[in-house]
């Protein structure tokens, strides 16, 4: 069985730089790492390859440096790495991005089941993993906790709800997207580090996929941020003297004088 697991880059730390003009995440240069819920994704695509034979392909869409992340999940199991990088990719909204990675799974070509972790920390829309779904022209469930059974054409899985779950059947080929109690992520092995450094990461372009780039990137983005900013908190405090019943009534008359206070 052939599974494709999506991976996605991410700020590793809230410190990050605007691009004003385009008002998307500078990544050039930033601290990167594997977006933490597509861990999830990348341990359950290998158990699955493990259980029941054939390959398990990450595939991402990034800047060339994205390409020695990936190689990460190479050391924890995974056979081989795609990375998909164009300037044409440039500013992609989860549309866009469902798209390129569509094309790039056509591409790659061979597959039974994609996996997606359930939202990227970053942006937190969970549509990628859908919009990928409709993109293929094939079915998809979200927040699976847990894969009951899968074989050739088939799978059942937990569909995690508010109130429990639901048992999800569908016919394969399928995209899933998965939660963070569906597995617990391996550490690398040594092997599997040697592996890794040695691994051949395909890089592939727009061209390469055949993508339009009138759908990729800004120009295929229908969804257009208006303004970006890190938001500025102020506080002010205060320490209140006296006795604990001297506190208390000045901090009832501050109180007060705050609930009447016009706001300006």
């Amino acid at each position: 069985m052939n599974v494709i697991v999506c991976v996605k880059q991410v700020p590793g730390t809230n410190e990050v730089k605007m691009n004003k003009e385009t008002n998307t995440i500078i990544r050039e240069g930033a601290e990167a790492i594997i977006n933490p819920f597509d861990t999830y994704a990348v341990e359950e695509g290998v158990r699955i390859k493990e259980q029941t034979g054939g390959k398990a392909t990450v595939i991402s869409m990034g800047i060339p440096s994205v390409a020695e992340l990936l190689r990460q999940t190479i050391a924890v199991g995974i056979d081989e790495a795609v990375l998909l990088s164009d300037r044409a990719f440039a500013g992609s909204d989860s549309l866009a991005t469902s798209y390129a990675l569509s094309k790039g799974i056509n591409k790659i070509g061979d597959f039974d089941l994609v996996i997606c972790g359930k939202q990227a920390m970053d942006g937190d829309t969970a549509q990628v993993g859908p919009g990928l779904a409709e993109k293929l022209g094939i079915p998809h469930t979200t927040y699976v906790r847990k894969i009951e059974e899968i074989r050739k054409g088939y799978i059942r899985c937990q569909r995690m709800t508010e109130d429990g779950y639901e048992v999800i059947e569908m016919p394969l080929p399928a995209v899933i997207t998965v939660v963070k109690e569906i597995n617990e992520p391996r550490l690398p092995s040594l092997k599997g580090m040697m592996k890794a450094k040695k691994a051949e990461i395909r890089i592939m372009t727009a061209d390469d996929i055949g993508a339009d780039k009138d759908l990729c990137g800004l120009k295929g983005s229908p969804t257009q941020v208006v303004e970006t900013f890190v938001p500025v908190h102020d506080v002010n405090s205060e320490m209140i003297e006296g006795t604990p019943g001297e506190q208390v009534k000045r901090l009832a008359e501050k109180l007060l004088s705050m609930k009447f206070m016009t706001v300006k």
